[in-house]
């Protein structure tokens, strides 16, 4: 067992897979309790995905009968590069400046089980990557790849937090992490600190109906709720400033993934561009990528909405 779980870390590494980390395929206590909370208060805002299928989402063996293992990995995207400056431009947050996280990782870790269905013939396994209801944040904790932190997304002390997770529900045995990665937060409260929004209410605890991520996003109404549309501080699709403020941070490295370089070297969109944008621009703009996710009427909706806080003059 331990041979065969050292053959899939390395296999893992060689597909661009930072890390790796392994665990029982269990139900999730506390984790699936505390997401019920969550749900209950509301915070998940619209996304009523987040509230189907809770049995599923809180344990593997319902999403994949028989399965016994979790393989949880994490794959650095962060690239060293600035947004660009300019009154007359929208920000992207850097998990979307390059093509769509859900193919690359997912193509990743389809390459990962074929390799080992190839070893081990009678295993079976699902690729979950962000749409399948799985709690990757808890998974990845378990599996010993970091710590949630008080921003809610995962920490490690590799990367930071600049990884997509995603994982491989199996139906064989594996060996598991000995130890979780303790919380390494402390006392710092930066991200909670910085976040303009409010939208991080107590450590570890986000409103999405507050987050400009979710609302740039997320949210389909036709116009941002006031205290997001007042402080998007130039975010055009997500925001990135509880993880630009993170001290954990100071540890990232450049991934050697070149599909999440930033598009045409874009980190940013012209505001004017966007606003003027027709269907079949947007379609041909985006293909391939996550920024697809807020729609055209959303991206229109957050450039005017960064207009009307900076008023900028059509060039």
């Amino acid at each position: 067992m331990k041979d065969l779980t050292n053959k899939i870390r390395e296999k893992a590494l060689s597909l661009g897979i930072q890390k790796i980390g392994f665990a029982p395929a269990a139900g999730l206590e506390p984790e699936g309790r505390c997401l019920e909370q969550w749900l209950a208060a509301g915070f998940h805002g619209e996304m009523a995905w987040m509230s189907r299928e809770p049995a599923k989402r809180a344990d593997p063996r319902i999403l994949l009968p028989g399965a016994k293992s979790i393989i949880a990995a994490a794959v650095n995207y962060y690239t060293p590069h600035l947004h660009t400056d300019g009154r007359s431009r929208g920000k992207i947050s850097r998990y979307a400046w390059g093509d769509d996280y859900h193919e690359v990782v997912k193509s990743k870790l389809s390459v990962l089980l074929d390799w080992i269905k190839t070893e081990i013939p009678e295993a079976d396994g699902k690729v979950c990557v962000d749409t399948v209801p799985i709690m990757d944040k808890a998974w990845a904790v378990r599996a010993g790849l970091g710590w949630i932190g008080k921003h809610s997304n995962v920490i490690t002390q590799d990367y930071g937090s600049w990884v997509f997770l995603g994982e491989i529900v199996l139906n064989i045995e594996l060996e598991y992490v000995a130890e979780i990665v303790p919380d390494h937060c402390g006392t710092c409260t930066k991200c909670i600190d910085a976040c303009p929004t409010s939208a991080i209410v107590e450590p570890y605890v986000v409103d999405s109906r507050k987050c400009i991520s979710y609302g740039t996003i997320e949210l389909r109404d036709e116009t941002l709720p006031p205290q997001i549309a007042n402080n998007l501080s130039g975010w055009l699709y997500g925001c990135d400033i509880c993880q630009d403020v993170c001290p954990w941070n100071r540890f990232e490295k450049p991934t050697p993934e070149a599909a999440f370089e930033p598009r045409n070297g874009e980190t940013t969109f012209d505001l004017n561009r966007i606003s003027t944008m027709e269907h079949d621009e947007y379609v041909e703009s985006f293909r391939g990528s996550a920024i697809k996710r807020a729609k055209l009427a959303g991206l229109k909706r957050n450039a005017a909405a960064i207009k009307r806080v900076i008023p900028i003059k059509n060039s």
